[in-house]
């Protein structure tokens, strides 16, 4: 199975209004075959819980209907496909930190719940080779690093024994973190991929975004700019530009995201693994021209490490590539992942 270069669907079956008006509407089997017209290999579906079962735990197979379609029409056009669960009952990245919503890994029933809804999806998809299974999306909490060790040992067992041979993916705390892949156990089953997120500096890649306060008011942040000129504007930001502030690199770029990066690759190498980043990407309100440049130095480094990619992402959501303001640079882009 190839993950090499492919885009995300967000804000179809996750972080969206979950009603079938929405589900008929959002995404066609029209913008599947546009997207492989666009050369990318695959696609990473996010999902949420709602959309295959109801609050009690029963299965919604209306909900499985609409997965299944993507599958098919991924199927059709060539394309692999990332099922992503990124929302699971009781886990919300959303939430993190509120311990009465983010009951996962506090709560045996609820991991047994996790557990059943992955046996789920293995019985629907397990004889389809051209998907893959990712846990579930960004576990933020420190104090969870442990427990999710656990239920990913867990989860995987029992999805093996329906699908021996399905790619299953999983990452880090801190939101998929680069700098987290270390504290996840070497794998004893085969097919399985460390995944990461990568956005950073926050501070250029999320620059006004509203669900942001800390960086939400920013004026335009430019790319790639002096190491100096990122420091002083992270510092006031706290957590979220931590890692800039800490970075060992004299310059911002290659050298800068090849030092982040590095994290992720001695993590999988050590575990035995291969390297995925499930997503990456930059807001529509940052200038167009630096956008093209920050995805040019990502590339650069994934390509130095044979790190596959989905960006996010297709549409809407703040990062929509086939929105009117990736139009300028969208060819370049395309011309840029689908390089060999």
């Amino acid at each position: 199975m190839k993950l090499e270069r492919g885009i995300n669907l967000g804000g179809y079956l996750s972080q969206c209004v979950h009603s079938t008006e929405h589900y008929d509407a959002f995404i066609q089997e029209e913008d599947i075959r546009k997207i492989a017209s666009m050369g990318f290999d695959h696609v990473r579906l996010a999902i949420d819980y709602e959309v295959l079962e109801d609050e009690y735990g029963r299965t919604r197979e209306e909900g499985f209907a609409y997965v299944t379609r993507v599958v098919e029409w991924c199927k059709r056009q060539g394309l692999n496909i990332v099922l992503d669960l990124h929302k699971a009952y009781g886990y919300d990245f959303n939430n993190a930190g509120d311990k009465k919503k983010n009951i996962l890994f506090t709560n045996k029933m609820v991991q047994k719940r996790f557990v059943n809804l992955w046996i789920k999806i293995a019985e629907h998809y397990a004889n389809e080779t051209h998907v893959a299974f990712e846990l579930l999306n960004e576990v933020v909490e420190q104090e969870n690093a442990e427990a999710w060790n656990l239920l990913i040992a867990e989860t995987v067992d029992a999805i093996r024994r329906i699908a021996r041979d399905t790619i299953i993916i999983y990452g880090g705390i801190q939101w998929n973190s680069v700098k987290t892949l270390k504290l996840l156990r070497k794998p004893k089953d085969e097919n399985i991929l460390f995944t990461f997120h990568f956005y950073e500096p926050l501070l250029f890649t999320h620059q006004k975004a509203h669900w942001v306060p800390t960086i939400s008011q920013t004026e335009d942040i430019y790319y790639p700019e002096a190491m100096d000129y990122y420091r002083t504007k992270s510092l006031p930001i706290g957590y979220q530009g931590e890692v800039v502030c800490k970075a060992q690199s004299r310059t911002m770029g290659t050298e800068f995201i090849t030092e982040m990066v590095m994290e992720a690759v001695t993590a999988a190498k050590n575990a035995g693994v291969t390297l995925y980043c499930g997503e990456f990407g930059v807001i529509d309100q940052a200038p167009v021209e630096d956008t093209l440049r920050w995805f040019t130095d990502v590339d650069t480094v994934f390509r130095q490490f044979g790190i596959g990619c989905a960006v996010w992402t297709y549409k809407e959501m703040d990062f929509g590539l086939i929105g009117e303001h990736y139009a300028p640079i969208c060819e370049q882009l395309l011309k840029l992942w689908n390089r060999k």
